[in-house]
């Protein structure tokens, strides 16, 4: 069985919103639909603190990943602070994906609080499909460079990498571990578009990614 970015290849909807949006900056995207595990590690790196950006008006959920499930975020910082709010809820998204594979939740609270339109469908899609294959994962997942556009006050592009090459199945029932090498790149370039809502919450409702894409080293 192969790592859990593998799993299923085409449960994403392709926004080509986001593509145009992305062109600028030198951040790049993909009109190819590869979907990593919310989907993470290196000894030096640091991850980015989402409390620090959060809104004091949202009541936000509590995501918490069981200590096998490791997602690290390196250089999700700009300084300027609208940007990092967005990145900060980028991340937080990315989590509630892993809490809710982990819990077996296709109707995560969290879940839907991160994710909108498009990209929740897809991310249900996601989840339900690592429930049929009756696994979750284990070990780190590595996100990093992050390229953040604020295309209006409301609106941001996030394009970023992930590696995912730590990161391995593990059967629900058994909690055994499959560790069979990978025939294809454990790197993705993750392409999204985050709204912010009346709470000031950035909510992901448009999500591309690409295996192997050249931008991540792949």
């Amino acid at each position: 069985m192969n790592r859990p970015a593998r799993l299923a290849t085409a449960v994403l909807t392709a926004s080509t919103a986001l593509l145009l949006a992305a062109c600028g900056g030198g951040e790049g995207g993909s009109d190819d639909n590869d979907k990593i595990a919310g989907a993470d590690t290196g000894a030096n790196a640091t991850s980015a603190s989402p409390s620090a950006s959060a809104s004091k008006t949202a009541a936000r959920p509590d995501v918490t990943l069981p200590e096998d499930m490791n997602n690290v975020f390196e250089g999700w910082r700009t300084g300027d602070a609208a940007k990092d709010a967005a990145l900060a809820d980028a991340e937080r998204a990315l989590n509630s994906v892993d809490d809710a594979i982990t819990r077996g939740d296709t109707k995560s609270e969290a879940l839907a609080f991160y994710y909108q339109d498009d990209a929740l469908i897809s991310e249900v899609k996601w989840i339900q499909a690592w429930l049929d294959a009756d696994i979750s994962w284990t070990g780190t997942i590595r996100y990093f460079d992050p390229q953040v556009t604020l295309t209006d006050k409301q609106t941001a592009v996030v394009v970023y990498c992930a590696d995912d090459s730590k990161a391995y199945n593990k059967d629900r029932e058994t909690g055994k571990v499959d560790k069979t090498p990978a025939d294809d790149s454990p790197y993705v370039l993750y392409n999204t578009r985050l709204k912010k809502n009346a709470d000031d919450v950035w909510q992901t409702n448009g999500l591309v990614t690409k295996r192997g894409h050249e931008q991540c080293g792949g």
